[in-house]
């Protein structure tokens, strides 16, 4: 069973996020954190497969907050995909800044907040 961790500022984006990995494959478990400040300690818990961060330009969820949850929980399960979430039509330069991330090497993975279901259920389940 593949764990997934998701830590996202819109709850129901998270369900809907959830449910469509539920539906699409019975070998993902999802886990929500309840917020940011409790995402470390769920992922040394729950040891996930994948951790699904949103970003957007307010704290807790700006990048470089979501960068220090990144390294913490990579130094705790380094085998943890870290794949971020933007919503590339109202954070268009954090959006940039997210795909350089990617480019860096810093995440495994990054999601427009504008893909469907059936493609964020692929790029996780492909990670």
């Amino acid at each position: 069973m593949r764990r997934v961790v998701i830590d996202m500022q819109n709850y129901l984006f998270a369900d809907a996020i959830a449910l469509a990995l539920k539906n699409a494959d019975s070998d993902f478990y999802v886990c929500r954190s309840e917020n940011p400040e409790n995402t470390v300690d769920l992922c040394c818990l729950s040891v996930p497969y994948a951790l699904l961060m949103e970003v957007t330009g307010y704290s807790p969820w700006r990048l470089e907050e979501r960068m220090i949850i990144r390294n913490e929980v990579k130094h705790l399960t380094p085998h943890c995909k870290i794949v971020l979430i933007v919503d590339e039509n109202a954070e268009r330069p954090l959006a940039r800044r997210v795909l350089q991330a990617k480019k860096n090497g810093l995440i495994d993975n990054f999601i427009f907040g504008s893909v469907s279901a059936e493609y964020l259920t692929a790029v996780v389940d492909t990670l």
